[in-house]
C-alpha cells in the first residue's frame, strides 16, 4: 500500500510538471516570432515611403544647345503641395543666366526651339515670378555662374506640382531651358535673355 502511495505522488508530480511546461510554450512567443514580426511590419512600412517618394521626385539631365557645351542637373520634388527644384550647371560663362520652364519637353533641335516658348498656361504676360503686372508658370528668373563655369539654383513653389493631372500647374511634359543672357523681366515675351544653350524635358 505504502507503495502504491508513492508511485502515485510522483505520477502527479510529473503530470503537473508537463502542464504548467505546455501552458508556457502555448501562451507565450519566442523572441523569433517577435522579431519576425516587426521585420514584416517595417518592410511594409518602408516599401509605401518609397513607393510615394519616387512618384514625386524627379531627376532631369540637361543637354548642350547652340554648341554651348553647357549641361546640368534638375531634381524636382514634391512634398505637401510644394515643389522644390535644385539645379546645377557647368559649361556657363561667368555671370549671369535665365532659366525658364518651357512648353514641350522637345529637345531635339540644336538650339533648343524645338520646346517651344514659355510655358504660360494663365496666358499672362512675361515678368518676374510673383509681380503684380503678371508672369508665366514658366518664368523662374536669373542664377549666376562663377568663373569656373558652374552655377546652381534653388526654386521653390506652390503653383507647380509633379503628375497632378491640373493643366495650369503640372510640370510634366515640359522642358527646362538655360539661355545665354539674362532676363530683364520686361521685353516681351521671353525677357530678351538670348539663345538657350541648354535643354532638359521633364518626363517620368
Amino acid at each position: 500500500m505504502k507503495k502504491i502511495a508513492i508511485v502515485l505522488v510522483a505520477f502527479i508530480l510529473v503530470f503537473s510538471v508537463a502542464c504548467k511546461k505546455d501552458k508556457k510554450e502555448t501562451e507565450t512567443p519566442t523572441d523569433a516570432q517577435v522579431e519576425n514580426s516587426d521585420v514584416e511590419t517595417n518592410n511594409n512600412t518602408t516599401t509605401t515611403s518609397t513607393s510615394n517618394s519616387e512618384e514625386n521626385k524627379l531627376k532631369v539631365a540637361l543637354s548642350a544647345k547652340s554648341n554651348s557645351g553647357v549641361s546640368g542637373n534638375a531634381v524636382f520634388k514634391e512634398d505637401n503641395g510644394v515643389v522644390t527644384m535644385i539645379a546645377v550647371f557647368s559649361g556657363l560663362s561667368e555671370g549671369m543666366h535665365a532659366i525658364h520652364l518651357h512648353e514641350k519637353a522637345d529637345c531635339s533641335s540644336e538650339d533648343g526651339t524645338s520646346t517651344g516658348g514659355h510655358w504660360n498656361p494663365t496666358k499672362e504676360p512675361h515678368g518676374k515670378w510673383g509681380a503684380e503686372t503678371g508672369y508665366h508658370k514658366g518664368d523662374i528668373g536669373n542664377f549666376t555662374a562663377n568663373a569656373s563655369g558652374q552655377g546652381t539654383i534653388t526654386f521653390i513653389t506652390s503653383e507647380w506640382c509633379i503628375g497632378c493631372g491640373d493643366p495650369a500647374k503640372d510640370i510634366l511634359g515640359k522642358a527646362i531651358i538655360v539661355h545665354q543672357g539674362v532676363d530683364d523681366f520686361t521685353s516681351q515675351p521671353t525677357g530678351a535673355a538670348g539663345g538657350r544653350v541648354s535643354c532638359g524635358g521633364i518626363i517620368q
